[in-house]
């Protein structure tokens, strides 16, 4: 699949929130009823989370998706 930017994918950037989040992933999962064990998993790229999952942890770590400019293709 061919990326269409530069920019980090959601996958990497919920990463980057959990690890930046300034709380132990035990109380991420804690406070989500996302399980530790698969926190620890997706963090340590050997699994990736369901979209309930992702839904929960975005809105606890408060991100938004939302789009950016698309560059038009040349008429």
């Amino acid at each position: 699949m061919e990326t269409m930017s530069k920019r980090p994918s959601i996958s990497e950037r919920l990463r980057a929130a959990i690890l930046t989040a300034g709380e132990s992933r035990y109380r991420i999962a804690q406070e989500t009823g996302v399980a530790e064990a698969m926190l620890s998993r997706f963090v340590n790229r050997k699994t990736n989370l369901t979209l309930r999952a992702v839904d929960v942890l975005a809105a606890y770590l408060g991100l938004d998706l939302l789009p950016t400019k698309r560059k038009s293709k040349g008429r």
